[in-house]
């Protein structure tokens, strides 16, 4: 994967990053119940967004007109030295190319796409994110295959925490090949938790665990603990 990694991807995900802006939601009070779901309403506000995800919160849509803000029980994290790369996958990273940031709401909408089962992504969701994009708070990672976007993955990214949203491909492997860039970038920017929410089949074999919330939020408390040590002997 080096060899598909320029030191302008990294660029992006070393970046600075102002502190957590305030939000008029005080997420710090909030209680953890014992359902997945935390709390309904509120919105989505760069400022709610990124409070949100430094609480170990995300949302979903509930209805056409109510968010629903999730901490799972057992949260889905893909250990940043654990991923699993076969050889097969291997090879097939060979045959793709990587960008960074280059059409962040191109991999949203395709994440998006009404065809796909269990499609969530809504238009509030998409302009949501890529004003957090924009912001500087949110990533993605494109996968390219004879210069059409065929893969790609998206998440959050404050201090030394990743929360990665949603991925996509119309191509063999091509997720993965993203998913194997993204973890490459991450571990070279100095983040220590990367969140996938839910474990699924296909996260399972990438090397995703489930761990209880209580010790997601132990980890998560210490990635926003000052920025990561990559960061400040780059700009400090």
């Amino acid at each position: 994967m080096s060899g598909l990694l320029s030191p302008a991807h990294e660029a992006v995900f070393m970046r600075p990053q102002p502190p957590v802006p305030p939000s008029r939601w005080n997420f710090g009070e909030m209680s953890f119940g014992t359902d997945d779901l935390v709390a309904i309403g509120a919105d989505l506000d760069i400022e709610t967004l990124v409070q949100a995800y430094a609480h170990g919160l995300f949302p979903m849509p509930m209805d056409r007109r109510d968010i629903g803000w999730w901490c799972p029980l057992q949260r889905g994290i893909i250990p940043l030295d654990g991923l699993h790369i076969s050889k097969s996958l291997e090879k097939s990273c060979r045959q793709f190319s990587i960008g960074v940031d280059t059409c962040f709401e191109d991999v949203m909408r395709a994440c998006g796409d009404p065809n796909r089962p269990h499609g969530w992504i809504t238009q509030d969701f998409i302009d949501a994110y890529v004003r957090l994009h924009q912001a500087g708070w949110a990533h993605s990672v494109e996968v390219f295959f004879e210069g059409d976007l065929v893969g790609g993955v998206y998440g959050v990214h404050i201090a030394r925490l990743f929360a990665g949203e949603s991925m996509f491909h119309s191509r063999t492997d091509a997720s993965k090949v993203a998913l194997v860039a993204l973890v490459a970038l991450l571990q070279r920017a100095g983040v220590t938790l990367f969140d996938v929410q839910w474990t699924t089949p296909h996260l399972i074999s990438m090397g995703a665990i489930d761990i209880p919330r209580a010790e997601y939020l132990r980890l998560l408390a210490e990635t926003q603990n000052g920025p990561s040590s990559r960061q400040t002997a780059d700009y400090g």
